[in-house]
């Protein structure tokens, strides 16, 4: 037998986990170093990650569409520009597969990714989707939700054709939801949409510091009053944090009786709120973790934009994240169960087994050296071990130069 001696869970308490075939086998209080075991000297041990909220199709532009001013406004106009010249299908799949690399190295075991809809990109994407998923399947568990302005699927005609494309290949319905006309009545298209075609949803919803942006109540209404089937994911939801109190509390009723979720995406907001040339940022749109979790919905925290005009940085590095959102929301004074944002919590939400340490659960493991979750977030555990089924792989991260060829230098 082989398996992990002295290995610290994120909830606190020493263990020895036993593996065989692939999966853990048994979890029991530390008894010391057996033969065989590997000793992690009280060091943290997480479950593979799980990325609710990213955008591969985007992913490493930044070398040859760089955001002109870092506005919300200058990332859409050039990931338009970008997308029209560039995204074939080998231009999407290079850069895809550069993200799947990386997310691989730090640790993550499923991912879900939003894909660009618009005609005739979604003819593109969608396809090339299911044979990255294909050939990904035994390291990263993929899925996929289109994205689209929600005022798009006013055409019915091409309404009708994205929802059965993203049926077709077993993806998640989605929009990027935002103040305009007629708000309630496309929310409702949406849904009627998704309900039709037997889609969940995952919408990008109210990404503005507008007082006035409250999509999130229209929606959860309408899935209430229409009994929507599906469940319903919203990410960002950055508006709420510049309400009131009542509005607040009056939204996160209606969200929880109507079982939406929420990931949250710390990096991203930070880098695209409030953001005005010389000038220090005062609201930073980080949603409501905290109010949110004692409303008792499930909170995620995830990647988003990596690299592209949405944003800047980032490495596919759920550490990463987890660190981040720890310090810019203050989940911590303490820890308690945040770490599951990272891992459980979007697991459960995607519908698959994946995201935590119990017996019978396929051995993906991240193994730290840090004994503490404050010593893991004071570094960044570039050392950190990663076992898939129980073997250790290599965490070599692809070299940027990799993609010279696909998106220049900058």
């Amino acid at each position: 037998m082989i398996g992990l001696a002295r290995a610290r869970l994120p909830e606190g308490g020493l263990v020895d986990i036993a593996i065989a075939d692939g999966r853990i086998t048994q979890i029991r209080p530390s008894e010391g170093v057996a033969a065989g075991f590997h000793d992690c000297a009280g060091g943290l041990v997480f479950p593979g990650f799980v990325d609710l909220h990213t955008h591969l199709d985007k992913g490493h532009i930044w070398p040859r569409t760089p955001n002109p001013d870092g506005s919300f406004a200058g990332a859409l106009g050039a990931v338009g520009a970008d997308r029209a010249a560039h995204w074939s299908a080998d231009d999407v799949r290079a850069r895809f597969e550069f993200g799947l690399r990386c997310a691989y190295a730090h640790g993550t075991v499923a991912i879900r990714t939003h894909l660009d809809s618009l005609a005739p990109q979604h003819a593109i994407s969608w396809p090339l989707f299911a044979e990255l998923r294909a050939e990904w399947a035994r390291r990263i568990a993929l899925q996929a939700s289109a994205i689209v302005g929600v005022h798009l699927l006013d055409d019915a005609a091409f309404a009708r054709d994205l929802a059965g494309t993203v049926a077709r290949f077993g993806g998640v319905m989605g929009g990027v939801v935002y103040p305009m006309e007629r708000l309630d009545a496309r929310l409702r298209t949406l849904l009627a949409l998704a309900a039709d075609h037997g889609l969940d949803l995952d919408i990008h919803m109210d990404e503005t510091l507008e007082e006035g942006a409250r999509a999130l109540p229209l929606l959860a209404a309408a899935a209430l009053e229409m009994r929507f089937p599906g469940r319903i994911l919203v990410g960002h939801c950055c508006s709420l944090t510049v309400q009131d109190e009542a509005e607040i509390a009056r939204t996160l009723d209606l969200m929880a009786r109507a079982r939406i979720d929420v990931v949250s995406l710390p990096m991203c907001n930070m880098y695209l709120q409030d953001r005005a040339p010389g000038r220090t940022p005062r609201r930073r749109g980080v949603t409501l973790l905290h109010e949110m979790a004692a409303a008792g919905l499930r909170v995620a925290v995830a990647s988003d934009n990596c690299r592209d005009p949405f944003y800047a940085y980032g490495d596919h590095d759920l550490l990463e994240v987890y660190r981040e959102a720890v310090r810019i929301a203050h989940l911590d004074h303490p820890f308690g169960t945040w770490h599951r944002a990272v891992g459980q919590t979007p697991a459960e939400i995607m519908g698959i087994d994946a995201g935590r340490i119990a017996v019978g659960a396929v051995a993906d493991l991240v193994l730290f050296k840090a004994r503490s979750l404050n010593e893991l977030l004071a570094r960044p555990q570039a050392d950190r071990v990663v076992l898939r089924a129980g073997v250790a792989i290599d965490t070599s991260l692809p070299d940027y130069a990799e993609l010279d060829a696909v998106v220049g230098r900058s």
